[in-house]
């Protein structure tokens, strides 16, 4: 029996020793849920992933990619389900479920895409920003290997391939590495979770003296994180540090303004070296 919200099916509860009257009784209690025929949710298991046991298939793509913990940029929206053919979809069409119909072997209705189809699946679905976000998040937890990245190389256009050259293992949010990313074309050199004399570790260093922080975490807008952030930045400065500081919705939703505000700054500072 899983110990975390997931899908399950019959042929696994009853390998795990849950008998059909125990089923039956657990369904009865509310325990676990029925999503369809031989296909069960536990109470813990998240709205899309119950959407996506009812749906038919398997998890896939950004939904796969947040159910292992790995960034996502895009924030949850509708369910993404890995179908194989052969598989029957139970829901009526206009469901809202975003289908992806690949070559992968079927499985387990519970069982999730390694990481290398789910990195590919999102590719082709949402673009190389996201796949980028999530193939730095997957390096930096050790979640995909050497192995894995081949087998995406073999699958990949020039567009993924620069993606996979320039991943690293050191971004330490999806905001950062989303940063580097769109800065790539400018051929400067950005260094992620970079430890500055008195200041501490930073999210970026662009150059010698530009530091960037993306202070996506809300609690940056309390009074005593803001006083430290300011403690930071005035240090920095002593040190012959310039700091810019941008927000989730900057970085993704106002990029021109953010290069614009980092070209300045780089200008204003001397130029820094590729």
């Amino acid at each position: 029996m899983c110990e975390r919200g997931e899908i399950v099916t019959t042929a696994r509860l009853r390998r795990s020793g849950v008998s059909g009257q125990a089923l039956r009784q657990m369904v009865d209690a509310g325990t676990i849920h029925r999503a369809r025929r031989g296909v069960y949710t536990t109470p813990a298991t998240c709205p899309a992933i119950r959407a996506v046991a009812a749906h038919g298939g398997r998890v896939g793509c950004l939904t796969a990619a947040r159910h292992l913990g790995l960034w996502t940029l895009s924030p949850p929206g509708a369910p993404h389900v890995w179908m194989c053919d052969g598989q029957r979809r139970y829901h009526d069409t206009g469901c809202g479920c975003v289908e992806h119909w690949d070559d992968g072997p079927r499985g387990d209705a519970g069982a999730t895409p390694s990481v290398p189809r789910i990195l590919c699946q999102i590719f082709r679905c949402v673009g190389v920003e996201e796949f980028f976000v999530v193939l730095e998040s997957a390096l930096r937890q050790r979640m995909i290997t050497e192995e894995g990245l081949r087998w995406l190389r073999k699958r990949s256009n020039a567009v993924m391939r620069e993606a996979l050259t320039l991943a690293r293992d050191d971004a330490d949010s999806g905001l950062e590495s989303l940063l580097r990313w769109r800065l790539r074309r400018h051929g400067l050199r950005v260094r992620t979770q970079r430890s500055i004399a008195s200041v501490g570790v930073v999210d970026a260093l662009i150059g010698d003296r530009l530091l960037v922080e993306t202070d996506g975490v809300e609690g940056h807008n309390s009074a005593p994180h803001r006083h430290k952030d300011l403690v930071r930045d005035a240090h920095a400065a002593l040190w012959g540090y310039m700091t810019l500081r941008f927000d989730y919705a900057m970085v993704v939703h106002d990029w021109e303004l953010v290069e614009a505000a980092i070209l300045g700054a780089l200008r204003t500072l001397g130029g820094a070296r590729p």
